[in-house]
């Protein structure tokens, strides 16, 4: 059977000049970065790949094994291939992806800018407990870790209102709804391998990189607190809250968040 993940990823690439590589998060693909990409792509080389099962990538084969492992490895081979080191912005699952690649390959990475990255481990280790309390919220439901429900409605459902409040999926039009259930189980699979990470704050002590740290004000505890201990743990870190933003601010408070990794970019490059 052909390695699925063997292949690179989709990469929308575009503009010239130093490289920026944009990633997405959970249940999105490489089109939720258009505006900054267009943005940037003005004095840059801009690269958004899709992650493994998600946009313009074949759909993920539920027989074949996943981490998020597999998605750092193929965009660490992208980083490879250019010729400078990359800024690395990244949202959530990409905002993860991001700070490993960091940690893995310093000298391919020139600076970082993550919004609420998904960096779970560091609650772990040592042991946060309001950051780890928030998280049983989503871990205590028997339906987020149940192999058979995983990636349907009703987990989604239970994913999506954790991140962004109760009624949230319901509230999300009918065509936002069923692109997450076309990815819903490779997203599953992405949560399921995150939430096993166990990279404690110390880990990330030696990250470099010019880093600039994203929340949004009203984000769940858990990513909230994820920022807060990194900004204590990296060398080079700076940390700015979204007023009125929460999970989505990238999204939902775009000009704002761009303007922010925009200038974060310009006074690193």
């Amino acid at each position: 059977m052909n390695d699925p993940a063997a292949a690179p990823l989709h990469v929308d690439d575009r503009g010239a000049g130093a490289p920026v590589v944009l990633l997405h998060s959970s249940g999105m693909s490489s089109r939720q970065w258009r505006s900054l990409s267009e943005r940037l792509a003005a004095s840059h080389r801009v690269l958004a790949p899709d992650f493994l099962g998600s946009g313009k990538n074949p759909p993920w084969s539920d027989d074949v094994p996943f981490g998020y492992e597999l998605d750092v490895a193929l965009v660490a081979k992208a980083l490879d291939a250019l010729d400078a080191p990359a800024h690395l912005v990244g949202h959530s699952y990409g905002g993860l992806v991001a700070l490993t690649l960091a940690r893995m390959l310093p000298h391919r990475v020139r600076s970082l800018a993550v919004y609420d990255p998904v960096a779970f481990g560091v609650l772990h280790d040592p042991p946060d407990a309001v950051g780890l309390a928030d998280l049983m919220r989503a871990g205590a439901q028997p339906i987020f870790s149940d192999e058979s429900l995983g990636g349907g409605e009703a987990w989604l459902e239970t994913f999506v209102n954790y991140w962004n409040g109760p009624d949230a999926w319901r509230s999300l039009p009918a065509a936002s709804r069923e692109q997450f259930l076309r990815v819903g189980r490779v997203v599953f699979r992405e949560v399921s391998s995150l939430m096993a990470d166990r990279t404690g704050a110390a880990a990330y002590s030696a990250l470099t990189a010019p880093t600039l740290l994203i929340a949004g004000e009203l984000s769940p505890a858990a990513a909230r607190r994820v920022g807060e201990v990194l900004l204590g743990a990296l060398p080079d870190a700076r940390r700015e809250v979204v007023t009125g933003a929460g999970h989505m601010g990238p999204l939902t408070h775009a000009g704002v968040v761009e303007e922010l990794i925009a200038r974060h970019i310009e006074a690193t490059t």
